[in-house]
């Protein structure tokens, strides 16, 4: 402790001044709010699936992600899809105000992002969000707790749609504070995805393969039977111009 206090005041004679902490919490460009996942390592993948293995210490730099997928109103208000695209309007139980948007290709969850000023979030950032730094195995914990989250396992509690982005129905905060990274919408990633990538990704700021028709969705959703998919490692491929009412969104952005 003597030794850095040493550095730091040799620091402040010599005008530096320490590097400020990031905010626990801002407010994106869109008006959403995003939360803040600090650097450093955590633990990523599983054992139980091919895709998903192995199990290992993966270091992120800081970034910040949104604390709710993406909503109707904010889609609908940043006015921009890709060309001969729109989204997809579904039933009117899943088109209110703040319930999460569907029915968007991985290019309109992209080009949403983008103007912004954001980015879909990494299958490791996003993992690293859902599930802290010592891999357990649900945002909550290692145990399936069915009403902490928007599903249709067993008698389930979705009522066939999905539900609006706050805190209203009790769903459970992930260690840094996001809502829904279990249920309610299958959110677009930013990573092509592949099947044996993990065993040779780097340790540091993985961002999936260079080359890949197939994108990634992550997170379970308001219509899924089985728990297991609710799992913050369990991952699914995609075709990226794909539309569907389970589909959706958040953004994310680095913190420095």
């Amino acid at each position: 402790m003597r030794f850095w206090a040493l550095i730091l005041s040799i620091a402040v004679i010599l005008g530096a001044s320490p590097a400020p902490a990031a905010t626990k919490s801002i407010t994106g460009k869109d008006g959403a709010l995003m939360v803040l996942v600090s650097a450093g390592w955590f633990i990523m993948g599983s054992n139980k699936y091919e895709d998903e293995k192995p199990r290992r210490r993966v270091y992120l730099d800081g970034f910040y992600i949104d604390k709710y997928p993406v909503t109707n109103a904010r889609y609908h208000a940043a006015g921009t899809t890709p060309k001969r695209e729109t989204k997809v309007d579904y039933h009117p139980v899943i088109n209110g105000y703040s319930q999460p948007v569907v029915g968007v290709t991985w290019h309109q969850a992209e080009a949403y992002c983008e103007k912004a000023g954001k980015r879909l979030p990494t299958e490791a950032e996003w993992e690293k969000a859902a599930r802290g730094t010592d891999g357990q195995k649900y945002p909550w914990g290692n145990y399936w707790k069915a009403d902490r989250l928007i599903h249709n396992v067993g008698s389930g509690n979705s009522g066939g749609k999905t539900h609006p982005v706050d805190r209203s129905y009790n769903t459970h905060e992930s260690p840094y504070g996001a809502v829904d990274m279990a249920g309610n919408v299958w959110e677009w990633v930013n990573d092509r995805y592949g099947k044996d990538y993990y065993r040779n990704a780097p340790e540091r700021n993985p961002k999936g393969p260079d080359a890949g028709s197939w994108r990634v969705l992550r997170g379970g959703s308001w219509s899924d039977i089985d728990a297991w998919v609710f799992r913050a490692a369990f991952r699914v491929r995609i075709n990226p111009i794909t539309r569907y009412l389970v589909r959706g969104f958040r953004c994310a952005k680095v913190s420095g």
